[in-house]
């Protein structure tokens, strides 16, 4: 079913890249790897893609993102009022970083610190952060799809809209490293001991980051856009716990979703993002999936070898990169490039990668597929308006 556009009011952007729009698409098509550091976690050593090269507080990160487009928020509260403002943020966060602190000094005290508070182990607590700092009364809600989390908050600000529920929503997703996650990870063999190789024969898993990205989503024709969000796509396989559907299928029906709900044909689409952990079975699943249903000269680059895997902020913060390309006013438009060894997998369908420096004269419409644990799949269409 074709659903009616949604106007991005505006966005923002933090991740290891930098905590502006500009800075950060300047360090996307430079191929700036410089966030990305090791870091020893109990005596282990792994690398991170951090903001200012160290771990921040996951309300900070949110606060980095939300800065610039402060004013628009201010503009849809005085149109619409805050209790018409939705918020649904997209995350993985369990605080379990804090819980764990605190109960060491529980042990050694026999008290929880004065400042700790439940709550801060709440997946909805970035939510509510967020609802708080703007006074936001509307409906306020989390996700928590793993590391599709964002995309997933994304087109459920659509329905909110579409039913009447809210007149603009603030929708995206924020997430830290902890520990716990660290350590997950690393028992699941899919954290690489190098930056993360995405596609490549040589691929030997992920590298974590940090990040956040959010929009102002409205389908009030009043505030103009330049970007819109025209289809969005989801799906369920529930193949596996944490392996992905190894023929892709999950994969494919949420970008056919998303086509369909766009009223587009594959051929119509001028980039894409796809999710391109670097872990084998993801960048597996994945070639076959889009190259069943996309032209084999279609564009397509993993940005994670840049920014690390932002787990629940990736699927907004890799939208917000298609949409910093569509942003550009010249008729040559820059395409997000793919950072890799340039070694081919000869046993996955073989794609198109952008290397640096690429750019496009009819980049017009870009798609961005997030896929998480527990088989939910989400792709996302964005297009100049």
């Amino acid at each position: 079913m074709t659903a009616k556009p949604l106007n991005i009011v505006d966005f923002g952007i933090a991740c290891s890249l930098g905590t502006s729009k500009d800075e950060v698409w300047q360090a996307l098509i430079s191929c700036d790897v410089s966030g990305i550091t090791q870091k020893k976690i109990y005596g282990m050593e792994y690398n991170l893609a951090l903001l200012n090269s160290k771990q921040l507080d996951i309300n900070h990160i949110s606060e980095l993102a939300l800065e610039s487009i402060a004013p628009a928020i201010e503009k849809a509260i005085s149109k619409f009022g805050k209790k018409r403002v939705g918020v649904l943020c997209g995350t993985c966060y369990k605080g379990s970083n804090a819980v764990v602190e605190a109960l060491e000094i529980y042990k050694k005290t026999g008290k929880f610190p004065d400042n700790y508070e439940f709550e801060v182990q709440q997946t909805d607590y970035p939510a509510k952060f967020i609802a708080k700092k703007f006074g936001l009364e509307g409906i306020t809600i989390s996700h928590s799809t793993a590391c599709a989390s964002s995309a997933s908050a994304i087109m459920s600000a659509r329905n909110l809209l579409e039913a009447g529920l809210c007149d603009a929503v603030l929708a995206g997703g924020t997430d830290i490293i902890s520990d716990s996650i660290m350590f997950g990870f690393s028992a699941l063999e899919a954290i690489s001991p190098k930056p993360c190789n995405p596609f490549s024969k040589n691929r030997s898993g992920i590298t974590l980051g940090e990040g956040a990205a959010f929009f102002l989503l409205t389908i009030n024709e009043e505030f103009p856009c330049d970007i819109r969000i025209t289809g969005c796509g989801e799906s369920t396989d529930a193949e596996h716990i944490t392996a992905p559907r190894a023929d892709g299928e999950g994969a494919k029906n949420a970008m056919k979703a998303a086509l369909a709900n766009a009223s587009l044909k594959p051929e119509d689409i001028d980039y894409l993002n796809l999710h391109g952990t670097g872990t084998t079975l993801n960048d597996a699943m994945e070639s076959i999936a889009v190259s069943s249903i996309f032209p084999s000269t279609l564009p397509v680059s993993s940005t994670k070898s840049l920014t690390g895997h932002t787990l629940g902020a990736a699927g907004a913060l890799e939208l917000s990169f298609c949409c910093l390309a569509l942003s550009c006013k010249n008729t040559e438009k820059f395409l997000p490039p793919h950072l890799w060894d340039n070694v081919f997998d000869p046993e996955l369908p073989q794609l198109n990668f952008v290397s640096k420096g690429t750019k496009s004269n009819r980049l017009k419409r870009c798609i961005s597929n997030s896929f998480a644990f527990g088989g939910y799949n989400a792709s996302i269409i964005v297009e100049n308006a």
